[in-house]
């Protein structure tokens, strides 16, 4: 584990193998996007022009996340033949100048304000930090606070079939509670 004050130069999460991982920082990513849908819908009974459909919102996510500091992807088919998105989880980095990222405690006020009535807000302790955790019925975010003040690393999880209070909510805060600072 880092020291605090040091800011980390990477980080490790463990993230099972069926998870199909697309790392946003090259241009391959949509030809490896096109490949996950391709392989989940085929022979699976799902329409061309669902598969399309899915393929395009995972595009958006992509495409949003990247603007937005995503970095990594992950893509889990909870249900294959279903024509729901996979489960998901974007990985994206918030930095800020050194000292100036909001505190968790302020951080998850500020988010509370946004969320809505529908979503859980708190503040929470995991091996890798302070973190700010908001979650709703489908969707489980961690804003992972780095050391050295220099902003938040961003798991956003989404599992829009199986929901976050069953089997597939507990992995993704296990994966969250695997995250390590290098």
């Amino acid at each position: 584990m880092i020291p605090t004050g040091i800011p980390p130069s990477d980080y490790r999460l463990l993230v099972p193998r069926d998870w199909f991982r697309l790392d946003l920082t090259h241009e391959r990513w949509r030809r490896q996007l096109k490949t996950f849908v391709d392989k989940e819908s085929a022979g699976s009974g799902v329409s061309a022009e669902v598969a399309r459909g899915i393929w395009t919102t995972l595009r958006n996510t992509a495409e949003s996340g990247l603007a937005q500091g995503a970095l990594e992807f992950f893509l889990k088919t909870e249900s294959p033949g279903e024509s729901a998105p996979p489960a998901s989880l974007l990985i994206s980095l918030a930095q800020t100048p050194r000292g100036l990222a909001p505190t968790p405690d302020d951080f998850a006020q500020a988010l509370a304000q946004r969320a809505g009535w529908d979503a859980e807000v708190d503040v929470v302790e995991l091996p890798a930090g302070r973190t700010v955790r908001v979650v709703t019925e489908t969707t489980m975010d961690f804003h992972v606070q780095m050391p050295g003040g220099v902003g938040y690393l961003h798991l956003a999880f989404s599992t829009p079939l199986s929901g976050t209070a069953g089997p597939m909510g507990e992995l993704c805060g296990a994966m969250a509670h695997s995250l390590r600072w290098v």
